[in-house]
């Protein structure tokens, strides 16, 4: 937490931010995996990667939520996960605010600092709690606001709060009942999905099929409330709407 106390911002678009810490963080990552597993590969947010293995390849995210950490919210975390060529292996994310580790291992279950962590219980849409996010780039041509405002319209509401890892961290131990988010990398979204599946949850892209990380548009749930969800999304998706969007009028 060095870097915490005086951060310097630097750009790598016109929103998107990279700190020291990002940049330390993947250097003692990196260097860790490769000492253990030299042949594996290596997929890093910052360029910190390494081409080997394509049978094991580790998605990297050294500070999930930078934009968070750069104003002081504290709301971000480290992400590691190991992925086969079709599915995830290991997923550990680290909240270093809360000195919280969330972990994973395929068919083992998912863990909130040892103690064992599942899915709500939660089936109807309407009395759901979401999450979702937006993208620092592009956002201008991110449809996600027509989801969104169908999903806070027509359930308990929904939460942005900056950092995919963490929020998928939270559907998998039940303060959420599911997420969606469109054009996220792989290295948002590897561990979580692992933490998520032992949980008890599911996932997949907004026509309901198989999601690879990394790629699309992709719809994370309990498992309970995934059909209702989707129904929904392809009605927006055709550009039909249960909640119209209200008029604007003077006060």
């Amino acid at each position: 937490m060095q870097h915490y106390a005086k951060v310097q911002v630097e750009y790598k678009g016109r929103f998107d931010t990279v700190t020291a810490a990002d940049r330390a963080s993947e250097r003692w990552v990196v260097e860790r995996i490769r000492s253990r597993f030299p042949t594996h590969s290596i997929v890093a947010e910052e360029g910190g990667g390494f081409e080997g293995d394509p049978e094991f390849v580790w998605h990297v995210d050294p500070l999930d939520g930078t934009t968070n950490f750069s104003h002081g919210l504290e709301r971000f975390c480290v992400s590691i996960a190991l992925w086969g060529r079709e599915e995830g292996l290991i997923g550990v994310i680290y909240d270093p605010i809360r000195d919280d580790v969330f972990a994973a291992e395929r068919g083992s279950g998912a863990y909130l600092n040892r103690r064992r962590i599942r899915v709500s219980e939660v089936d109807d849409l309407a009395k759901g709690l979401f999450a979702t996010g937006f993208p620092s780039s592009m956002r201008g041509r991110n449809p996600n606001i027509h989801y969104f405002h169908q999903v806070a319209t027509l359930t308990h509401g929904v939460r942005r709060t900056g950092s995919a890892a963490l929020d998928l961290c939270s559907v998998a131990q039940g303060h959420f009942d599911g997420f969606w988010e469109i054009g996220l990398k792989s290295w948002d979204v590897g561990a979580g999905l692992v933490i998520l599946t032992e949980a008890g949850g599911e996932y997949c892209d907004f026509e309901g099929r198989r999601y690879r990380p990394g790629h699309g548009r992709l719809v994370a749930t309990n498992g309970r409330v995934t059909r209702a969800l989707l129904e929904l999304f392809g009605e927006v998706t055709q550009g039909r709407c249960r909640a119209p969007l209200p008029q604007i009028r003077p006060i």
